[in-house]
């Protein structure tokens, strides 16, 4: 079985390559943080496949959130703290996973690389 973790990042911010790398390192440790120990050792011994996706703005990363969670899927939504490029609170990304990769994209599958 496979298993992977996707990080949902909003297009819209159009984040700088630096911000958006450290955002995404936030929410895919976090996650990775809030999963199943057993979950999160077979991803780890697999290579802990990570695929950054993106969505249009909050309101479909909100959408996609509320899928994950009727899904069962562990989710870490990551708010900015304001220190550089972006005002603080700001909703930036979301991880979904590590889990079975056919659960992830059956949530997301439909969306687009970063």
């Amino acid at each position: 079985m496979e298993y992977k973790q996707v990080i949902l990042v909003r297009e819209d911010l159009k984040l700088d390559k630096g911000k958006m790398a450290v955002q995404v390192a936030h929410a895919s440790l976090e996650a990775a943080l809030r999963s199943d120990k057993d979950i999160v050792k077979k991803w780890r011994i697999k290579g802990m496949k990570k695929v950054v996706l993106k969505v249009k703005n909050k309101e479909e990363l909100f959408k996609y959130k509320e899928i994950a969670k009727d899904n069962n899927l562990k989710t870490a939504l990551i708010t900015d703290a304001g220190r550089t490029a972006i005002k603080p609170g700001t909703i930036t990304c979301l991880a979904i996973g590590p889990d079975e990769e056919k659960k992830i994209d059956d949530v997301t599958g439909t969306l687009k690389m970063m």
